[in-house]
């Protein structure tokens, strides 16, 4: 959980696969990050592997390649990051910038959550475990955004159904909130702050 793929400058993890979506804009000025939401997403529901995630925030998803997706076709969505099963790393919007993740969402009274959110996703859904790469990788890089975004509150870090309550579930009811404090509080040793 050391601080060092992360490049603040740019707000693009150094060993991320990068994939620059164009569904995000400028966060509103003077707008500090101050919270993280953590999604689950699988294309088809339910199915994991392949590039469907990829094409989707990238608005390339081919529509013949399963009936779900002419549903989702028109959708313009993205996020900063993806996790995928065998933990690798994936971005698609620097941090800096506005990722459309959230949608109609409020925290701690706040409106509009991607104004002032990073947006993580993890491939999976409410019927499934996350596997234990995606938890070091989640761990990681948590780690690395508390360490340069200090406006994220130790109690910021919420689940998309936190934001959106009857509209969102995920990530869902086997996704270890427990185990993610917990070890973000034990943190490296040398200055990691306590969630």
């Amino acid at each position: 959980m050391s601080q060092g793929n992360f490049d603040p400058t740019s707000g693009w993890f150094n060993d991320a696969g990068i994939f620059a979506s164009p569904n995000f804009d400028a966060r509103p000025a003077g707008c500090e990050i101050s919270l993280i939401v953590i999604h689950a997403i699988s294309l088809p529901p339910g199915v994991f592997g392949g590039h469907y995630i990829r094409d989707f925030f990238l608005n390339r998803l081919d529509t013949s390649a399963d009936p779900y997706f002419r549903e989702i076709a028109d959708l313009k969505v993205s996020a900063h990051l993806l996790i995928d099963r065998g933990g690798n790393l994936d971005q698609f919007v620097s941090t800096h910038s506005r990722a459309w993740h959230a949608g109609a969402s409020c925290y701690a009274g706040t409106p509009a959550c991607n104004d002032f959110s990073i947006g993580i996703e993890l491939e999976g859904c409410d019927e499934r475990t996350f596997t234990e790469p995606q938890y070091t990788r989640l761990l990681s890089v948590i780690s690395e955004l508390l360490h340069w975004h200090p406006a994220i509150e130790r109690h910021a870090i919420v689940g998309h159904s936190d934001i959106a309550p009857g509209r969102k579930t995920d990530p869902g009811p086997h996704f270890d909130w427990s185990r993610v404090r917990t070890d973000l509080q034990a943190g490296p040793t040398g200055g990691q702050r306590a969630v």
